[in-house]
């Protein structure tokens, strides 16, 4: 019995009102051989076969439309808008921009009191991490704290998230002090430094607020989770390790931040140890240690940790002040000025010969910045379900750094742990940053004599304390457990950070993370696919034990898109696959393979080395005396099939919607078979 062989339209009718495609239903008979039925899956007695569509036609500029809204509009962000009178809209869009008239209205004495708490708690913490944070950026203390005060400001009107606790972070600082200091000393040089750490803030926050205005946030997505632990580890251990100056009361230290040199300075100046340092610097710091610990085990005491650093700090000074040690015995922090930030947009240097190296550090610590502060913000934004929305925390976030650094501010961002403490506190809005920033603004005003006998030990120790929690052991096993690749990138990372640079081993990461994605795009899975007995379903060979292989049929699919890349691996791996399937056949005294059906079902595009392929890989065949068939290309791959005209020469048995279908007509047409 014959069947009907229209397996594809005639794409050339093919119109915007007229591109419906329709069933024919096909009846298998039993006039096939007996012997070869048995062993085929099993068809129902009427089965459907569908046509394979072409899309609705559209024009370039429609197709150029549509993909520009995909890449950059994956949200449609403007769809709040749409019927909507202009007062709504007007108000819709101050909601936009401007997050803070979001939940402003609705504000109550019950949030604010929430709000006050959170934000009183995390300026316990703020205070003494900022004065810490601006000395690993080799910056003056009170820099720290004038970081602490206008940021805070900007993000609660621009920010999305309700717990992002904004500051000054241990990662951006680590980096943007290094890279800086390596070319530009801060004690023979302060002001110029001081230049041009306010300089790479302003090109940090041009770099983030750019991202987030084009919305291209996906190129902070080349910095891996994976390599984000390996380097946020490297950089805690060479952090901590750069703490022994102070913990040991050490005079000279090396300015490099390998671990083999920080050592080595270690033991080469031993001599400069005081006990009184010692002693004091380790005391605080297993107090501040043991009260993390507290706050882990018992988050409903997160209060602990929150306010050890800032008493840390009073009982050191006031011992220090009571027993008044000379400088070389335990080092002070001295005279703080009093008073807000000072403009500083007179200092920012844009001319020069350390121009390059300003943007380099911005945009270097900007990335840093930026995915430390969207990563926390969607965090606790899933703990608490809501949405956080990327690009405008990158415009947010932006916009503050440009403004700090007009108001002696250096890089600031969402850190992790103030977030946490902030979150813990109960804070339901960004208000909470307010509260934090006025705890700051009365420092600055009227408390900075206080830490004038403020040992700079302590500081070390507080650091320690911080960053000691972004080493994730357990992080990194389960990457070994899960992605092999993901773990070199993580140890890439690490290691690069340890023993080269902080900069360099952050490049080797994202190098390490951007040769897997070409690994994967270039050298993409393939399977043979057998049939599940009793179904229509083909599942791969080497996974389901209970798939069985069709007899005259090879069934292969491709798991990623059909690029330049990766063509000619695909060519040669299917004659490989075809070579040791036939080799197989001859070896068993099996049918003969006559198809080769080629699932499309997870190639979701392809260029045109990829038609080209499919065109040469028929050829190919035919000279083999097989068939080349594809099943369920996806819209965009049967168009450019179509329009390259390779469609055309896989002819009425070249093309089908499902392998199921495939094999049920193909096997359907043949007749007597011996």
């Amino acid at each position: 019995m014959g069947v009907n062989s229209n397996r594809v339209e005639d794409f050339s009718s093919h119109d915007d009102n007229n591109h419906a495609c329709y069933e024919t239903t096909i009846n298998i008979p039993n006039q096939t051989n007996p012997t070869l039925m048995s062993e085929l899956p099993n068809t129902n007695p009427c089965l459907e076969i569908h046509h394979v569509c072409l899309p609705p036609k559209r024009s370039t500029f429609e197709k150029l439309k549509n993909r520009l809204s995909e890449i950059f509009f994956p949200d449609n962000p403007l769809h709040k808008f749409k019927n909507q009178t202009f007062l709504k809209k007007f108000v819709l869009a101050l909601q936009f921009f401007f997050p803070v008239f979001q939940w402003g209205p609705n504000y109550s004495l019950n949030l604010l009191r929430s709000d006050l708490i959170s934000g009183l708690t995390i300026a316990s913490l703020a205070i003494p991490q900022g004065i810490s944070y601006a000395k690993l950026a080799n910056l003056p203390p009170i820099i720290g704290l004038y970081s602490s005060f206008v940021p805070p400001l900007i993000y609660s009107i621009l920010g999305s998230s309700r717990h992002l606790a904004v500051g000054p972070v241990s990662i951006a600082s680590l980096v943007m002090g290094t890279m800086l200091s390596e070319v530009v000393s801060p004690t023979q040089q302060p002001i110029l430094y001081l230049k041009l750490a306010f300089t790479a803030t302003f090109f940090a926050g041009v770099f983030q607020a750019s991202l987030g205005f084009l919305r291209l946030g996906f190129v902070i997505d080349f910095l891996s989770k994976a390599t984000l632990i390996g380097f946020m580890a490297g950089a805690a251990v060479i952090v901590s390790l750069q703490q022994l100056k102070g913990l040991l009361g050490m005079v000279h230290f090396t300015n490099q931040m390998q671990l083999i040199p920080v050592l080595s300075s270690v033991l080469k100046y031993r001599h400069e140890w005081s006990w009184q340092t010692i002693l004091m610097g380790f005391s605080f710091l297993f107090f501040l240690l043991a009260s993390r610990q507290i706050s882990a085990r018992k988050p409903k005491l997160f209060w602990i940790s929150a306010a050890a650093p800032l008493m840390s700090v009073f009982l050191s000074t006031i011992i220090v002040f009571a027993i008044k040690p000379t400088s070389r015995q335990i080092p002070i922090i001295g005279y703080l000025p009093k008073g807000l930030n000072p403009p500083s947009s007179n200092m920012l240097y844009f001319n020069g010969s350390f121009l390059a190296l300003a943007i380099k550090t911005g945009i270097v610590s900007g990335i840093l910045a930026l995915t430390e502060g969207i990563a926390v913000g969607r965090t606790f934004a899933a703990i608490d379900n809501y949405q956080v929305d990327g690009n405008k925390e990158m415009m947010a976030i932006g916009l503050m750094n440009m403004a700090g650094s007009c108001s002696s501010c250096y890089v600031t961002t969402g850190s992790f742990s103030r977030s946490a403490v902030n979150y813990n506190a109960g804070a339901k809005t960004a208000l909470s940053n307010i509260v934090m920033a006025s705890a700051v603004l009365v420092t600055l005003l009227f408390l900075m004599p206080l830490f004038h006998y403020t040992p700079t030990v302590i500081l070390g120790a507080i650091i320690i304390t911080a960053v000691i929690g972004l080493i994730d052991y357990q992080a990194a096993f389960r990457l070994w457990k899960v992605d092999k690749l993901d773990f070199l990138a993580c140890m890439s990372s690490f290691f690069g950070v340890l023993f080269v640079s902080v900069p360099l081993g952050l490049a080797i990461s994202v190098g390490v993370s951007v040769f897997k994605i070409l690994l994967h795009v270039t050298r993409p899975n393939t399977a043979v696919l057998g049939n599940i007995p009793g179904t229509q379903i083909y599942q791969s060979l080497g996974r389901y034990k209970d798939a069985q292989r069709i007899p005259s049929f090879i069934i292969l699919s491709i798991e990623s898109p059909i690029y330049f890349a990766n063509s000619t691996y695909i060519q040669e791996r299917i004659n490989r696959w075809v070579r040791e399937e036939e080799e197989r056949v001859k070896a068993n005294n099996e049918r003969e393979i006559k198809y080769v059906i080629l699932d499309m079902t997870t190639i979701s595009s392809i260029d045109t080395s990829g038609t080209e392929l499919l065109g040469e890989l028929r050829k190919t065949m035919e000279r083999k005396s097989l068939q080349l068939v594809l099943t369920n290309p996806a819209a965009n791959v049967t168009e450019k099939l179509d329009e390259s005209k390779v469609l055309e020469s896989f002819g009425s048995q070249g093309l089908y919607l499902t392998v199921g279908e495939a094999v049920a007509d193909i096997t359907s047409s043949w007749k007597d078979q011996p």
